[in-house]
């Protein structure tokens, strides 16, 4: 279910860049792309372990890094999955996996041009 939210709010790099600069954002936007892949890596990981517990602490860590950044389709992705795997568990979240990834990946484009 991909969500209709802006791949990047703008406002929130901006408050970024009022807070620390441009430096500031370059690092941030660094460490969001050396991390998520291996909390991704950790939602498959945990999925096929049927570990709801390290997969709920992947996703939060997403949405968390996102919402930093402003990433705004890939925190609502990842809140979503969040929640529904601490209510429901695990079943039928692994296709979900999958478009994590591509809002990811999109998201990085984005703040390539930004």
């Amino acid at each position: 279910m991909p969500s209709d939210k802006p791949l990047i709010n703008a406002e929130a790099l901006d408050s970024l860049r009022e807070l620390g600069g441009e430096e500031f954002v370059v690092e941030i936007i660094g460490i969001f792309t050396e991390d998520t892949p291996t909390r991704i890596k950790e939602l498959h990981t945990s999925f096929a372990a049927s570990d709801t517990g390290a997969f709920v602490r992947a996703a939060h860590s997403i949405k968390g890094s996102s919402s930093n950044l402003g990433a705004e389709n890939l925190r609502t992705l990842a809140e979503t999955l969040e929640q529904d795997a601490k209510r429901d568990g695990l079943a039928g979240l692994g296709a979900r996996i999958a478009e994590i990834e591509e809002s990811f990946q999109r998201t990085v484009e984005a703040l390539a041009n930004r």
